[in-house]
Order: C-alpha cells, then structure tokens, then sequence
C-alpha cells in the first residue's frame, strides 16, 4: 500500500506538490517556503511525489530485470525516468480530462520509449496467438493483456486483444464500451456472431483494437455445456476471422479453469503465464499445468507454455525475491527477465480508461512493460525464424 500523500484519493498525472495542502507538523515560516520554492525544481508532469509512493523509482521497487540486479539504468535520472520522458510529459501541456488528452499522451510514450529502443519493434512472420491465463485472480492477467498491447501497438505491431473474463475489464481499460447491449464475444460463442462484427478499434491507441465482452459472458459456462464442440468455439470463430491482418492476439481469461479458459487454451498457439511474486500464487500453478498438458493432449496439441511474468515484485521483502528465484530455477529461459514492479500508477490507469502506457509513461510500471513487451516480441521473432 502506498504511504505516500496519495492515500486519500488517487494522484491526478497532473498535480505537482504545491497543489496539496502541506502537513501542519512539517509547516515551515513563509520565507523560508519562499525561499525553497525557488530553488526547489518543478516535478514533471505524472510525477508529483513519486519518490514518496510504492510507485517508487526503478531502483526501490526492482523494475530492474532480476538478472541484471539493481541501480538506475543508463540514460535515466534517479527518479526511473529519461530527459526523453520528461519533456515528452512536459510536450503534453493538456490535463487528463482534454479531448486531446489521448493523442498527447500516445505521442508522450512513443517519444519516451524510442530513446530507450528503436521505434518499431521486430513484427513476426505470422499472427502470434497468445492466452494469457492463470485460476488465480489479481495476479495481473488483465493489466498485463492490456499493457503488453498496449506497448505492441505503440511499437508498430497490429493487435486485438479478446476480452474473456466476464468483469470486462480489459474492455474499460481500453476505453471501449461493454454494457449489454453492445455485441460482444458472448454472442461469438454462444450465437456464432461472426468475430468482425464485434472487433472495435481503441480510441486512444492506434492499431488496437479489441473483441469486449459483457456480463452476458457470466452465463456462458452454463450455456456452452450442451453446445457442439463446446470446448473450440473460439478457436473457429477466430479461424473464420482474417487475423492474418494481425501481429498479435491477446486472449485475456477469467481467473478459473472452466469452458472459457479451455476456449482460450484451445485457440491459442501461445500461453503466457503472470505470476505474483507471493506464495499462494504457486500453489495453483501445477493445477494450470496439468490442464494444459490435457489441453495439448486433446484439443490443441500446438499450445506451448512460452512465457512466464513475475508481476506485483516488491524488492523490500525477502519473498518476492525467494518467488522469483524459484520460479526461474523451475521454469528456465520462458521467464522474461523483466519483472512487473507494484506501481500505484498501474492501478490508477483504469480508472480513465487508459493503459498505464499512455497514463503515465514514464512511472516505473510502464517502463516495466514495455520491457516485458519488447522481450516478447524480440523472443516471438527470433522463434518465428
């Protein structure tokens, strides 16, 4: 939990600390206030207080690939960000609320990320076909589907990210309407809706686009039961649907095993796996295992276990390190050398119905995904080869 001056309510990107009331036991005379304001240096826009949140910089929350150890990556101030970002941030002199507010922001992170790598990113061969799943919830399933594509996109590479959990959220992160009414991957499963008629382009992200599901999808568990071939509806509706037209589909999953995950695993040549640097996060993780070796077995015998994500790292406890030791010592290469740090940023996002990556691209959450995402498409086009 943050301990920073945010608790109250969410930091906006755009307060600086002259915009909150002081606390009255660290009140200084007038003069001396005076004084400091001179001298002191404004904070970049998304950036107010951050040293003081678990947000935190690079260094403190261990943005840094595990593998690399600690410290502030070259070219970046202690603060986790680039002169790049900052006067990307300082470019984009509109608040959230602006109606251009998503094409600043857009243009902020593709100046802030091409200091760091080139602008696009190697794109593959073929459509990559990528579930990412895990039983158990708040592992960071949907922000990781969200971010991750979000970043794809924003390096050049064309994608659709399939919204399969009944909460919809990956649909409000992306800005995308998802009540009842709207057609939604339900009626694609259940009422075999042709996938085009319900694919919708992002509004703040170009080359995104996203198939939203409804609280219909709720249901679906049930109604699939008595349907044919019930467990590869997707995997049909997807092969009638030109994804050639695509880089990458995203499947995003609900936080079980039952028929919509199965759908998931059955219509993808790729799982990735998020996982939370705590305990319980493993304990299911042999029980997902299992599943997609019958999936393999049975269904998709194409589904390989390509990648695995430690998200949520907290570098302050003995744990997530223990976690993450542990899981690259069992799993190997298949764990990106990124990991996703806790960031009061990356839960912010949602909120205004944006990806961290446009939120705030320079906090160390977007940072961190867009380095899980160009190891993602870095790995995918050297296995493509």
């Amino acid at each position: 939990m943050s301990t920073g001056p945010g608790l109250g309510r969410p930091e906006r990107a755009g307060d600086t600390p002259d915009d909150r009331e002081p606390a009255a036991e660290t009140a200084t005379p007038p003069e001396e206030s005076a004084a400091e304001d001179q001298d002191r240096p404004a904070a970049p826009s998304g950036h107010a207080m951050w040293g003081a949140t678990t947000s935190g910089t690079a260094d403190n929350v261990g943005y840094v690939p595990t593998g690399t150890g600690g410290g502030t990556p070259p070219g970046r101030s202690s603060q986790g960000e680039s002169e790049l970002v900052r006067e990307a941030l300082r470019d984009a002199k509109v608040s959230r609320e602006s109606s251009t507010v998503v094409q600043e922001t857009a243009v902020a992170a593709l100046k802030a990320m091409a200091g760091r790598r080139e602008r696009d990113w190697p794109r593959p061969d073929h459509c990559r076909v990528i579930t990412i799943a895990n039983q158990k919830g708040g592992v960071g399933k949907t922000t990781s589907s969200v971010n991750i594509a979000a970043s794809l996109a924003l390096h050049g590479a064309r994608v659709l990210v399939v919204d399969l959990d009944p909460q919809g959220n990956a649909s409000t992160a992306l800005g995308i309407d998802h009540h009842a009414e709207i057609p939604s991957i339900y009626d694609v499963l259940i009422e075999d809706t042709p996938m085009e008629d319900i694919v919708v382009p992002s509004p703040e992200i170009p080359n995104l686009h996203c198939a939203p599901a409804t609280l219909n999808l709720a249901g679906a568990e049930i109604e699939l039961v008595s349907k044919v071939a019930r467990e590869s509806r997707l995997r049909r509706a997807l092969d009638s649907y030109d994804i050639a037209k695509f880089d990458y589909v995203l499947i995003d999953c609900p936080p079980s095993l039952g028929l919509l995950t199965v759908n998931a695993l059955v219509g993808a040549d790729e799982l990735l796996i998020p996982i939370q640097c705590e305990y319980y996060a493993l304990e299911g993780l042999g029980q997902l295992i299992r599943t997609v070796d019958l999936v393999k077995a049975h269904l998709n015998p194409k589904l390989n276990v390509s990648t695995i994500l430690l998200t949520m790292y907290d570098a302050r406890t003995r744990l997530a390190a223990q976690v993450a030791e542990d899981v690259r010592a069992h799993f190997g290469e298949i764990v990106l050398n990124t990991v996703i740090p806790r960031s009061v940023r990356v839960s912010e996002a949602p909120s205004y119905g944006q990806s961290v990556i446009t939120y705030d691209p320079g906090s160390s959450g977007a940072l961190a995904y867009s380095e899980a995402a160009s190891e993602i498409a870095h790995r995918g086009a050297g296995a493509a080869k």
